[in-house]
């Protein structure tokens, strides 16, 4: 899918539906707020709704982010999500009914269990990016998990993946990471920086991602 980076959309009905996935502890929700912040600055309307379930646990963490000319709803319906940031691969699949066919998603391919399976309830799929890959997307994957790591900070991984979904945006990747940095800048310059850096390199990465073959 290739969107132009300019707000033209303000002149239209069209909608842009992003989902983010993960779980408890990944930054799913700093994600979707830092998309909403992004749109808000634009103009556009914006919508979001969350669902995290045990957070602070592990637990599966959902966060719906749209963004219009005027949004009537917080929720993406099965079949209308345009792209797909997925934090952890099991749960990018969990949502792949959400997506239309040619979205675009990025998954971090850092798998992390979540306690629903440590405990038993349910199975951790088998090779779940390669499930997704069955599906009418694009798929993109690498492993923000490790690069976050060599940063210095696991936590950097919400700041990695803005940055590799950025260029597919219906606006600037400045504007992106802009709302980004302004999240930390109570936190203090070096922080500041080291989430410009996490941003530039999920930029980077998504040019060496390995674009899955689709249906």
């Amino acid at each position: 899918m290739n969107i132009q980076h300019n707000t033209a959309d303000l002149n239209t009905d069209t909608v842009t539906n992003i989902l983010v996935v993960g779980v408890g502890g990944q930054g799913v929700m700093t994600a979707a707020d830092v998309l909403s912040q992004a749109a808000l600055a634009l103009g556009y309307d914006v919508k979001k709704t969350e669902v995290a379930g045990m957070a602070q646990r592990g637990g599966v963490v959902t966060s719906h982010v749209r963004f219009g000319k005027k949004v009537l709803s917080p929720s993406i319906k099965p079949g209308e999500a345009d792209m797909m940031i997925g934090f952890e691969p099991a749960e990018a699949l969990r949502w792949h009914s959400h997506l239309k066919p040619g979205s675009v998603v990025m998954v971090n391919d850092y798998p992390l269990i979540p306690p629903v399976v440590s405990i038993g309830l349910f199975d951790y799929p088998e090779d779940p990016l390669g499930q997704l890959s069955d599906c009418a997307v694009e798929l993109h994957r690498f492993n923000a998990g490790e690069a976050a790591i060599e940063l210095g900070d696991r936590r950097l991984v919400n700041s990695i993946m803005l940055g590799a979904i950025a260029d597919h945006l219906p606006f600037p990747p400045e504007t992106l990471e802009s709302a980004l940095l302004k999240r930390f800048q109570h936190k203090g310059a070096a922080l500041v920086e080291l989430n410009r850096q996490a941003f530039a390199l999920g930029r980077q990465a998504f040019n060496t991602t390995k674009t899955m073959a689709t249906a």
